[in-house]
């Protein structure tokens, strides 16, 4: 995996969570134990912080950035799908974004909400707690509610699929 300090800042990763040696991981970053950083994701610490809670995944291709002004902060039991991109914003525990969603500055994804694939959420929106933001740019779904625990599974699997790597991940080509 690539793991990079910058400057002083060097990545935290907890030794029960798994990174991908194929991802990359930059400066003011931690990550939360048994959560998961997939292939050829980024998590780019280099203006401000990062943090990645625990039993959280980060799926292939995924870019988690920050500003200055903006930490990314990322809940625990959450699942990023597959290309997110998600900069400057909170996202609460429980949480799905959904592949090739972005999600920028100042966004607030509140507990147990969802992002549906594909969607753009504009600088400074808040997404209640279990609500589901579609579209581009991201609207609230009237009328619909995530259910509690929706995404548990998910969750379990990605962090059971960790371990497997972990032990069983072998490069047959050098």
């Amino acid at each position: 995996m690539a793991i990079y300090a910058l400057d002083e800042w060097e990545p935290r990763i907890h030794p029960d969570a798994y990174v991908h040696p194929d991802a990359t991981v930059i400066g003011r970053v931690v990550i939360g134990a048994n959560s998961t950083v997939w292939p050829q994701a980024v998590l780019r610490g280099d203006y401000g912080f990062i943090e990645v809670g625990e039993r959280t995944s980060v799926q292939d291709g995924s870019i988690i950035h920050c500003t200055e002004q903006h930490a990314t902060v990322i809940g625990s039991d959450c699942v990023l799908g597959h290309a997110v991109h998600v900069e400057g914003a909170t996202v609460a525990d429980h949480c799905l974004i959904g592949s090739g969603s972005v999600v920028l500055n100042g966004v607030v994804v509140e507990e147990g909400a969802v992002v549906g694939a594909g969607a753009v959420v504009a600088f400074g929106t808040r997404i209640p707690a279990r609500a589901m933001a579609l579209g581009v740019p991201a609207r609230i779904r009237e009328g619909y509610q995530v259910p509690e625990g929706a995404w548990q599974g998910n969750v379990d699997r990605y962090v059971a699929n960790g371990l497997r790597y972990k032990t069983g991940l072998r490069r047959l080509d050098g």
